[in-house]
């Protein structure tokens, strides 16, 4: 019941252009709709107003991933970083779940869709840690480079980049060398360039050899794979000293 009335109170609110608060399937576009069906995994308080744009949903971390995620690089990075730079910040899904774990004296969070990060800083009010993160619009790479670079002594990078749409999933083995529009060495190289830790979440199909051959030797390297019910949802590669050479599968 507390649910039902959550929801009516968020459908009356006025949405900036392109945000969305879906209450019901009928409202939902077709190819959305398995993903609606899945909110509360996404975001498990999505009847308190949750807002997202219809291409948000292809790419938001379910939260219990996000949040185990959170952990680990909570757990396993050196204490002298202190500075978490979420670069693909897209409706807030891995960001809050930073927020959360109370581990970082600050999230610098990136999205270069203003609507997008217009749903992800709602969002984060809705978990109540908006005054955690500090947000940027504009290209993760250029922020990086020219605003935030005097942070890399202190700072992890994750990157949770767009994987092209959801085709990736028709392919056994992923070639990261085709992601689109950014391939993996697009990825790693600009980010290795302000900090040796950099935690990569791509798609469970990746290449592990591509993975492998992107490692420059300097340090470890360590794959994890979450899972929700059982089922692989994605990895993520751990570049740099992260204590996490112990870690089983994420679930």
């Amino acid at each position: 019941m507390a649910r039902k009335r959550r929801r009516q109170t968020a459908s009356f609110e006025k949405l900036p252009d392109g945000c969305h608060h879906y209450d019901d399937i009928g409202e939902v576009p077709w190819d959305i709709q398995k993903y609606f069906h899945q909110r509360y995994s996404i975001f498990s308080r999505y009847d308190e107003g949750i807002w997202m744009t219809d291409d948000a949903w292809f790419g938001v971390t379910p939260e219990p991933v996000a949040d185990k995620i959170a952990q680990h690089l909570a757990d396993g990075t050196p204490h002298e970083k202190a500075i978490l730079i979420d670069a693909f910040a897209g409706a807030g899904g891995n960001t809050i779940a930073f927020a959360k774990s109370d581990r970082w004296k600050r999230v610098y969070a990136i999205e270069k869709d203003s609507q997008v990060l217009a749903c992800a800083k709602h969002n984060a009010e809705v978990y109540g840690v908006q005054d955690r993160i500090s947000w940027y619009e504009g290209d993760c790479f250029e922020i990086i480079k020219n605003e935030l670079a005097a942070m890399g002594e202190y700072a992890v990078v994750f990157a949770s980049p767009p994987w092209g749409g959801p085709g990736y999933r028709n392919d056994t083995i992923f070639d990261l060398s085709q992601m689109q529009p950014y391939s993996l060495t697009d990825l790693l190289w600009p980010f290795q360039q302000l900090t040796g830790n950099v935690a990569l979440y791509l798609p469970r199909t990746s290449d592990l050899r591509q993975v492998t051959q992107s490692h420059d030797g300097e340090g470890k390297l360590t794959v994890v794979h979450y899972c929700m019910e059982g089922a692989s949802k994605a990895l993520c590669a751990f570049y740099g000293p992260f204590g996490l050479s112990n870690l089983k599968d994420g679930t």
